[in-house]
């Protein structure tokens, strides 16, 4: 099994780190006196989810929420630009964010804190932290919500989505809650250590781990995580020992594993591999 050294991890970390801005992304305006602004289309994506409600496959970029089609055609939702960074599905048609809002709304502050869909994306409804948290990286396990804010280089939970306690203070790169144990989360931190925290205190280095920038874990015995090279690894045993399988082509962006099939976002398009990352399927091109 190769490793990456924490030296190759810290640029990938770095641009991973800085790849939001506060600076909110181009919205078409309203004014029909104003110049046009180019679509870029689906262009720097954050987040991948499948809704299980019609097993659609929504991608979050900096510029909107994308429906992806099986034949490769993606639409905007509902025309929202908003800068989605954070992004996971809680249910069917039920989505939980962050990020920047489309500059259409002018009424809204710059970070969003915790927002909400329960229609696929169509419409928003902030729950807390508005104003407050620009969160990077959201997991659920059963009725616990994780989050990492940005903003104040914090990782939280909460029970209820209104209310957050502090589970850790530093820079992080991802996070992966327990589907089995709903008390339990892995952090990679920014200096590429996998790290397990419990909700009630206490945290241990995950010893062994590749130097990932990406963590998923869908099943209890399943660990999915990527690098910043966007080599692919994967354990069954916790994290406790880890194989290295094939790589789709690119730098990684944004990744999801459900059951029988993955998903890897790269600066090349969205890939999926229905064999556990040994082969990658190219679903769709995207603009960088």
């Amino acid at each position: 099994m190769r490793l990456l050294t924490h030296a190759a991890l810290t640029g990938s970390a770095l641009l991973l780190l800085a790849g939001c801005s506060d600076d909110a992304p181009p919205s078409r305006t309203e004014d029909p006196g104003a110049p046009a602004i180019e679509d870029p289309g689906l262009e720097h994506v954050h987040g991948l989810g499948i809704d299980p409600a019609d097993d659609q496959l929504y991608a979050a970029s900096h510029f909107g929420v994308f429906r992806i089609s099986d034949d490769g055609s993606f639409t905007r939702v509902a025309d929202r630009w908003q800068d989605t960074m954070a992004f996971t599905v809680a249910g069917p048609h039920r989505f939980l964010a962050s990020g920047h809002p489309d500059l259409r709304e002018q009424d809204l502050p710059p970070h969003l804190g915790l927002i909400e869909s329960t229609d696929g994306a169509e419409t928003w409804t902030s729950v807390s932290l508005s104003g407050d948290a620009d969160f990077h990286a959201l997991d659920v396990s059963g009725s616990r919500l994780y989050g990492y804010d940005s903003v104040g280089q914090r990782l939280l939970a909460s029970s209820d989505r209104r209310t957050w306690d502090l589970v850790s203070q530093g820079p992080l790169l991802d996070i992966a809650a327990d589907p089995s144990d709903a008390d339990r989360v892995l952090a990679i931190t920014g200096a590429g250590d996998l790290v397990a925290h419990q909700v009630a205190g206490g945290e241990s280095v995950v010893a062994g781990a590749p130097a990932l920038v990406m963590i998923d874990w869908p099943e209890p015995d399943l660990l999915v995580g990527v690098t910043g090279s966007g080599a692919v690894y994967r354990s069954r045993d916790a994290g406790r020992s880890w194989e290295q399988t094939t790589a789709p082509p690119g730098r990684p962006q944004a990744h999801d594993v459900t059951s029988g099939r993955w998903y890897v976002a790269t600066d090349g398009g969205i890939f999926v591999s229905r064999d556990d990352g040994e082969t990658w399927d190219l679903v769709v091109r995207t603009a960088g």
